[in-house]
């Protein structure tokens, strides 16, 4: 069994492990330059306290290459769901070739075990080494990063760590048990495909942010938080804060959750939300005289000033947020999750195709 499932499968293994070869040399040549080009930046911003301005450009210099990475190893575990597990069992009721092989003395059990043993562990392998390689290339970008590509934020975590690995299990083994169940296919990959990309949305957005208790707390306006503040026009009215709804001070990484601004009552502020700002921004209306003082237009105090008036005024950032030191955890407990839905879908495979599957 172990002889004929490599030599149905060594073409595709073959080719991944090319791919993967390549990736991992371009990765291993690039990185190192791309991690001195990072602590030279460090080292010559930390004097003067300009590190902000280099990691705004350091991360744009490097943006496409790290999208770019992300999204091949969040496409690879699909892949895998896709070619590797549902043709598995299709291709022989398809090819009819069911009815020789389950006939013979090895038992449909130990045909599937062989299958699933060997592609299964080649898969997660692939995934793994691919999502490792990544992460560690990515780390100085993951370090300059803007709050929306941190390593916590939805679109990035899953392509960073051993997620890779838990996703690469369950696409495999959920291909091959909707293979038996639709038994066609062009239908089972389709299925497959719609059914894997529905989890993958729900666990950000419906399961991550539960994984452990959100931290909600409040923080004072600054540079970190604030995004822009606009004056009223002529026609007067109070200032508008375009507070960010993707960073919190003193929290670099975090993954926020919800971001609003409160009065010093600790009500919601409302009002603003027509005004057009930054992205990942709210506007808030605050009452805050823009006639005289740090906030009048003809100040030449500068937004620090202003503010710091607001600050003393009792407004605050309400946030609640996962921070940074939770990625591994996270990590963990994520890829638990698809193992435990990768051996209830294994048990099931096993089940259908002795009692139901002919």
């Amino acid at each position: 069994m172990i002889w004929l499932t490599w030599r149905q499968f060594r073409g595709s293994a073959a080719m991944t492990a090319t791919v993967l070869v390549v990736l991992t040399a371009v990765l291993a040549l690039t990185g190192p330059d791309l991690a001195s080009r990072y602590a030279a930046g460090i080292a010559g911003c930390t004097p003067d306290d300009t590190c902000d301005d280099f990691y705004d450009r350091f991360f744009d210099e490097n943006q496409m290459p790290f999208l770019a990475l992300a999204l091949v190893v969040l496409l690879l575990p699909a892949l895998v769901g896709l070619f590797w597990g549902a043709p598995l069992i299709t291709r022989e009721l398809e090819a009819a070739t069911h009815l020789l092989v389950w006939n013979q003395s090895v038992t449909r059990g130990r045909w599937l075990a062989v299958k699933l043993g060997l592609t299964g562990l080649v898969a997660v392998a692939a995934a793994g080494l691919c999502g490792l390689a990544v992460t560690w290339w990515s780390e100085p970008l993951d370090k300059s990063a803007v709050p929306e590509m941190a390593q916590m934020a939805p679109l990035v975590f899953g392509a960073r760590g051993i997620a890779p690995m838990g996703y690469a299990a369950f696409a495999f083994v959920l291909g091959v048990t909707v293979g038996m169940l639709v038994r066609r296919t062009l239908p089972a990959m389709a299925l497959t495909l719609a059914v894997f990309a529905a989890i993958q949305l729900a666990m950000p957005l419906l399961v991550r942010p539960h994984l452990m208790p959100p931290v909600t707390s409040t923080f004072e306006l600054g540079r970190t938080n604030v995004e822009g503040l606009v004056p009223p026009g002529q026609g007067g009215g109070a200032m508008q804060v375009f507070l960010s709804t993707s960073a919190v001070p003193g929290h670099a990484g975090a993954w926020v959750l919800s971001s609003d601004l409160v009065d010093p009552s600790g009500r919601t502020v409302t009002g603003g939300a027509g005004a057009s700002g930054p992205s990942s921004t709210i506007a808030r209306s605050v009452p805050v005289s823009t006639t005289s003082g740090p906030c009048a237009p003809s100040g030449r105090q500068g937004t620090d000033a202003c503010t710091a008036e607001i600050n003393r005024l009792g407004y605050r950032q309400q946030a609640t947020y996962h921070p940074l030191d939770r990625f591994w955890p996270f990590q963990w407990i994520e890829t638990g999750i698809y193992a435990l839905l990768t051996l209830g879908l294994t048990w099931l495979s096993f089940w259908w195709i002795r009692r139901r599957l002919s």
